[in-house]
């Protein structure tokens, strides 16, 4: 398969302009027409004059957060109740405080035990759960610390009654285990195609290290290796009372909660849970430059970060998170004003300062072009540094504590806040009036305050620079932001890399791996007398069976169907220079340019005519796609459509394709296939295996199930009336 064709529908936004009527001039007289005017501009100089003055901070306000009410179950379950009567509704949080643990080779055995447990109990199947949920109106979900839900409130206990059971009973269907991680592998061949996820996962790599537990990434090798037991074994071991919260809260009382509480969790069996500690991770002696490969991305991905010794209760954390707002905490902040209204480098940058019991980090990124990524990390550094070495001014320090006052505001609006804040209260061992006092240290805050957070935890010369993108357009202008002058490279799991360019590559040219390519799968003689092909691929759907079917006739037509079990859903047919294609029963002619790009597509093993097509191509070096290392060749078509390849260095067979396409909200996706398991056809190799990334919510295996070279496809299959 070399296309699957896209429907991309947009929507057009208009906009009308309405403008006040306007009396007629001749009705006014000159001097009141002037003096109209001058008090409109009098107005407009005021209004504007009011806009450009942020508003003087007042006292600070007393705040009611509400009081939770608390007690402990006889098993050490600490249960608080927030009472919040304004609408006959009440939802409910099991938080169990797992301690942070290795997962080593199998990484997201917590993550799968979590969404295992309201997958079926002793009593209940998965449908039985579901339908009385839905019965009531109600919300019920769980993960790997707990679980979380809320109904009216005639219907508290009745679902009160399902979580326990859930909690206390969970029966681990493997029919749902073995759904549960298919979908998490799914998820993860997504990931590894996306810049973000890959940057958020090496950052969590670099920050902390592979040998403590934030450093653990979920792979699909770790994900793959995980079993059913597994799951069961994080449950038995961490999901314990003794280490839990129960947080209730809506209409309801504290008298009414507790009985709810000890009859449904109080025979909830408490257990030691094990607790281990870990070497504390420490940032970068000087600042390095990390950088991961993302062939043929048009964008890069930057990630300034290190951990951060900031835990919940320290007396620096509210002046540190002014501080961090400030500098990129928020649409006005220093670095999204620079970076994003200024230079117009992003559409967004932003920086994040985070506590935790065991360690904290700092991270500013943004999304970037090509062409400037290096000077968006000049402006990063500079703006890290300036906020250490000057003061900010009052105005600016007063618009940032007027944004969090509001914030803080809003938030309290939720009854789930106050349940939040009765939990961090006890998790952290907060003082009692910690959230009630907050806006008064809030408004204490003094520029002194923020350049002694700034100089204590913004540390740019201590930093890892992390870059997902193209290697090729990017990677050599980094190195003069590291200490030591070097790039250092990784895998999209955090893996280092020795990417010196082996003996084969440094000798090679893009023809000779282009020819190694034709020699491989058959040779020139016999590609060349392919007159068509014919491919029926098929893959399984979310449970449906999906069919694709492609017909290739040289030198220019083309047939493209796509079923659903068994119902034929779309058609492709391309003629020559004409096309169409049919959806739902309606057809229509193939627009000019779905045109020009199919004829594109109806070649027969394109990468032998390269030169007599007008395609541009280049060897870019070599890159890791998983363990095999491969040549990457970056091809331009004469319409100007890029895609990059990467050839197998050994056995110089195409073990991937990828290319940029345009997606929602101006976004650029990658769409990209992994090509294996080749097998002979009439003396030809033929990838069977196809793996599609990115064109679909949820990757697509597709395996061929009929090749056939030369079967002397009729012109009837191709005619476009």
């Amino acid at each position: 398969m070399k296309k699957i064709l896209f429907l991309l529908l947009t929507g057009g936004l208009f906009f009308v302009q309405c403008t006040p009527k306007l009396a007629d001039a001749t009705s006014i007289g000159k001097d009141k027409m002037e003096g109209a005017k001058d008090k409109a501009e009098e107005m407009v100089a005021s209004v504007n004059d009011f806009r450009k003055t942020a508003p003087q901070p007042g006292p600070a306000p007393k705040i009611e957060v509400g009081s939770a009410d608390n007690f402990n179950l006889a098993n050490g379950l600490k249960v608080f109740v927030v009472e919040n009567h304004k609408l006959p509704r009440v939802s409910f949080q099991v938080f169990v405080d797992v301690p942070p643990f290795m997962e080593n080779e199998y990484a997201g055995t917590a993550s799968i035990a979590g969404q295992l447990l309201s997958a079926g109990t002793i009593t209940k199947s998965k449908a039985e759960i579901d339908e009385a949920i839905d019965f009531m109106g109600a919300s019920l979900n769980s993960n790997s610390s707990g679980l979380f839900g809320a109904s009216l409130k005639k219907h508290t206990e009745g679902l009160m009654e399902i979580a326990a059971d859930i909690l206390l009973k969970p029966s681990f269907p493997q029919a749902e285990f073995d759904k549960i991680k298919k979908q998490t592998l799914s998820g993860l061949a997504q990931a590894k195609e996306n810049p973000n996820a890959i940057a958020s996962s090496v950052s969590s790599v670099l920050k902390y290290g592979k040998d403590h537990p934030y450093g653990e990434i979920e792979t699909e090798e770790t994900v793959s290796k995980i079993t059913l037991a597994q799951t069961k074994a994080y449950y038995n071991k961490y999901i314990k009372p003794n280490n839990g919260y129960l947080i209730i809260v809506g209409d309801i009382t504290a008298a009414e909660a507790k009985p709810l509480a000890e009859k449904y969790f109080g025979n909830w069996m408490s257990k030691p849970v094990e607790k281990k500690t870990y070497a504390t991770p420490q940032k970068p002696a000087a600042r390095q430059v990390d950088f991961v490969s993302k062939s043929g991305a048009v964008q890069s991905v930057i990630n300034i970060t290190y951990p951060v010794e900031l835990k919940p209760d320290s007396d620096d954390w509210i002046k540190a998170r002014v501080m961090n707002v400030l500098l990129g905490g928020f649409f006005g902040s220093r670095i999204n004003q620079n970076i994003r209204e200024d230079k117009g480098y992003t559409y967004g940058a932003r920086s994040s300062l985070s506590y935790d019991k065991e360690i904290g980090s700092f991270t500013a990124s943004a999304p970037v072009r090509n062409e400037v990524t290096a000077a968006s990390i000049t402006e990063f550094l500079k703006e890290l540094n300036r906020i250490r070495d000057e003061k900010v001014t009052e105005k600016e320090l007063n618009l940032v504590k007027n944004y969090l006052t509001g914030s803080f505001a809003r938030s309290l609006e939720s009854p789930q806040t106050v349940a939040r804040f009765a939990l961090n209260t006890a998790r952290y061992n907060l003082p009692a009036e910690y959230y009630a006092t907050y806006l008064e240290r809030l408004n204490a805050v003094t520029a002194d305050d923020i350049q002694a957070m700034a100089q204590k935890y913004i540390t740019p010369e201590n930093a890892h620079i992390l870059v997902v993108g193209n290697k090729g357009e990017v990677a050599e202008s980094l190195a003069q932001f590291a200490a030591d002058g070097k790039v250092n490279y990784y895998d999209a799991y955090g893996t280092p890399l020795k990417m010196e360019e082996n003996a084969a590559a440094a000798n090679m040219t893009v023809q000779q791996v282009l020819d190694k390519y034709i020699a491989a799968i058959g040779g020139k003689e016999k590609l060349m007398a392919v007159k068509d092909l014919t491919m029926v691929m098929a893959a399984d759907v979310m449970g449906q069976s999906m069919e694709m079917k492609i017909a290739q006739k040289a030198p220019d037509k083309t047939y493209q169907s796509m079923s659903m079990g068994g119902m034929t859903q779309q058609e492709s047919i391309l003629n020559g220079d004409k096309g169409k294609i049919a959806m739902g029963g309606q057809s229509q002619a193939m627009p000019a340019e779905q045109v020009a790009d199919a004829k594109e597509q109806a070649v027969l093993f394109t990468e032998m005519q390269f030169d007599e097509l007008g395609y541009k191509s280049k060897l870019v070096g070599t890159e890791n796609i998983g363990s095999t290392n491969a040549f990457v060749v970056e091809v331009e078509s004469p319409s100007g459509k890029k895609q990059t390849l990467f050839f197998d260095t050994k056995t110089y067979l195409k073990i991937k394709e990828s290319s940029n396409v345009p997606g929602p909200n101006g976004q650029i996706m990658t769409v990209s296939t992994d090509l294996g398991d080749y097998q002979e056809v009439d003396g030809i190799l033929f990838p069977f295996s196809r793996k599609l990334v990115g064109a679909a919510p949820i990757p697509l295996d597709l395996k061929i199930t009929e090749l056939k070279v030369n079967s002397g496809l009729s012109d009837d299959m191709f005619k476009v009336e």
